[in-house]
């Protein structure tokens, strides 16, 4: 939902609108990537996702009506799940991908999951954008200790994400 933003100007970016698009936007993006109908899990913004109101209200004032919104133009998602536990289902292959509401929300559960394997993939481009999830680890370069899992994995998927978009999905799988 958002990326690079200061946690504390995260809720106000979080409306019934701009969760709709994003979940348009991951939708389309998976189907691009290959998935004929991506299950999306939808993470919550505060803990127990707002408890009824007790820790906010984005969760059941603006995510909650866009996730019905989303459904009703036949996108397969359900949330707002706790952020907590909604990484666990995704593993265990309730979902195919699993839209965050903030930055590190989505990149820490990656990180751990498979820090030299994890892809971030910016959608809504002409071209496909995909970055090693960890980042470019300037700490460790010319030390001769770097794994390019990430890097290749984000090779692999920008070419078969661009041979897709060009026709060739036979090719790309």
């Amino acid at each position: 939902m958002t990326s690079h933003v200061a946690l504390s100007d995260v809720a106000r970016m979080i409306t019934r609108a701009a969760v709709l698009d994003t979940l348009i936007l991951t939708d389309r993006c998976m189907r691009d990537a290959g998935f004929e109908r991506p299950r999306i899990a939808v993470a919550a913004l505060n803990p127990h996702a707002g408890d009824g109101g007790n820790f906010g209200h984005e969760d059941e004032g603006e995510i909650a009506p866009a996730v019905r919104d989303a459904q009703a133009r036949g996108i397969a998602c359900d949330g707002p799940f706790p952020s907590d536990t909604v990484f666990l289902r995704a593993r265990r292959g309730d979902f195919d991908a699993v839209q965050t509401m903030y930055h590190d929300q989505g990149q820490i559960a990656i990180k751990l999951m498979g820090f030299d394997q994890g892809v971030t993939l910016s959608g809504g481009y002409k071209v496909p954008v995909c970055t090693p999830a960890h980042g470019t680890a300037y700490d460790i370069v010319g030390r001769n200790r770097a794994n390019p899992g990430a890097s290749k994995a984000a090779l692999l998927l920008a070419a078969r994400l661009a041979l897709r978009q060009r026709g060739l999905a036979a090719a790309a799988d």
